[in-house]
């Protein structure tokens, strides 16, 4: 089978052991506190292995241990963790509606939370057609870019948006542009009337998405739900009803999120 273009392609010779441990790296960045026996478990290796892989990222500065024996992200790892503890569970109890998602339309289902004016990818499944947009999962993304993204910042307040981009400005030390984040205002007071945000090759070339927010039982957006297809089947993919089923697998997703409230974690 083939894969569109991609942020990342697998390499033709894969180190399985790097490849775990850079896994185990993306897990303490997206998840943001985690166990051994949670780390081992997703991994589908031994509890040791884990183990040993965890101290490599210790020792390097990527994870640190906290009071409760949980590991953290340490101080180098550049990108702004998400930094909150219920990330792990949002992403087991999302990723059956992924697969059923992703299994109706054939094409690549993804779900992100956003870290600052990031996101970041928890989970990603592949759609079954020849050609298709590849695994997302770790991938980090501007979030003014991205579907889900979008979607996300669109559910909030547009003065906390304005105020979240010109702290990131502050604080890489660039100026605040005011054009561009009207631009963006313009389009996320559009996507809050119609409901689902659209990527048209705005995150990498041959490659379009659809998203949508997705809300705990508080009422507050936690993530963002995307389904990714290759650009030239964008058009007709929104024709044959992406959104409806996109919109069906939130509801179906928000319903078993019932009870659960992000803020209380």
């Amino acid at each position: 089978m083939q894969k569109t273009p991609s942020l990342r392609q697998p390499p033709r010779y894969p180190v399985e052991s790097v490849d775990h441990a850079l896994t185990l790296m993306e897990m303490v960045r997206d998840y943001g506190r985690i166990r051994i026996s949670v780390a081992a478990r997703l991994l589908g290796v031994s509890v040791s292995t884990a183990h040993r892989l965890m101290a490599m990222l210790v020792y390097r500065g990527y994870a640190v241990q906290d009071a409760s024996r949980r590991y953290i992200p340490g101080p180098a790892l550049g990108l702004p963790p998400v930094g909150v503890p219920w990330t792990a569970e949002l992403r087991h109890r999302s990723y059956p509606h992924l697969e059923m998602l992703a299994g109706r339309l054939r094409e690549t289902a993804n779900l992100m939370v956003r870290a600052g004016t990031e996101v970041c990818f928890l989970a990603s499944v592949e759609g079954g057609k020849s050609v298709r947009v590849g695994d997302r999962q770790g991938v980090a993304l501007p979030a003014a870019a991205a579907s889900g993204g979008k979607a996300l910042l669109a559910s909030m307040d547009p003065a906390a948006v304005e105020q979240l981009y010109r702290l990131q400005a502050e604080l890489v030390g660039s100026p605040f542009d005011a054009k561009s984040h009207t631009r963006l205002a313009a389009e996320l007071a559009m996507i809050r009337i119609r409901g689902f945000a659209v990527n048209d090759q705005g995150t990498e070339e041959g490659v379009g998405a659809v998203g949508v927010a997705v809300w705990d039982s508080s009422g507050a957006a936690v993530a963002g739900m995307t389904v990714s297809v290759p650009r030239d089947r964008l058009r007709s993919a929104l024709d044959a009803g992406l959104v409806a089923e996109l919109m069906r697998s939130r509801i179906e997703l928000e319903a078993d999120l019932h009870g659960f409230v992000a803020a209380t974690w």
